[in-house]
């Protein structure tokens, strides 16, 4: 289990996908991708999709995801992605009223109930008191991370 925090671009690529009775159907899939600017962002999407899509495909939508961290799981039956709102509590010293703070993740599990393991074991190494208030399943296929890898010229560039 690891988290990485990053800016992070919700990307809907449309192709024609070829069902299981083969068949070919217009689907819109979505994908989160790590880049800096919407530019990167469709950039990269096009790139990392080329790989795995023959035929033709456009990037119908790319938006700010609503979470910074994503939370990874290390099981391979974790195929599906959460969407969990997580409160941080804290007390107001002078007025001695619990405050809290809304955060989003993006967890990796098989299930509801190995997503909140997850989140556990992640918050688990923190101090922070927190409330788990959601956890909905998302349509995200996969999650693109920006990897830095030396090329033929010994600079960095993005995997």
């Amino acid at each position: 289990m690891r988290s990485k925090t990053a800016t992070w671009f919700v990307c809907g690529i449309r192709y024609e996908k070829t069902l299981e009775d083969g068949t070919q159907k217009k689907v819109t899939e979505q994908y989160v991708i790590d880049a800096l600017s919407f530019t990167e962002a469709e950039e990269r999407i096009t790139e990392e999709m080329s790989a795995y899509i023959s035929g033709e495909y456009e990037v119908k939508t790319c938006a700010f995801a609503p979470f910074r961290e994503i939370f990874f799981s290390g099981d391979d039956n974790a195929d599906k992605w959460y969407k969990a709102k997580i409160d941080f509590i804290s007390f107001d010293e002078k007025s001695g009223k619990e405050k809290r703070s809304h955060n989003y993740y993006l967890v990796q599990a098989g299930s509801i109930g190995s997503a909140l393991s997850n989140i556990d074991f992640v918050m688990s190494g923190t101090m922070l008191d927190y409330v788990v208030m959601s956890i909905q399943e998302t349509p995200v296929v996969d999650v693109f991370e920006y990897k830095v890898k030396p090329d033929d010229g010994g600079e960095q560039t993005e995997a």
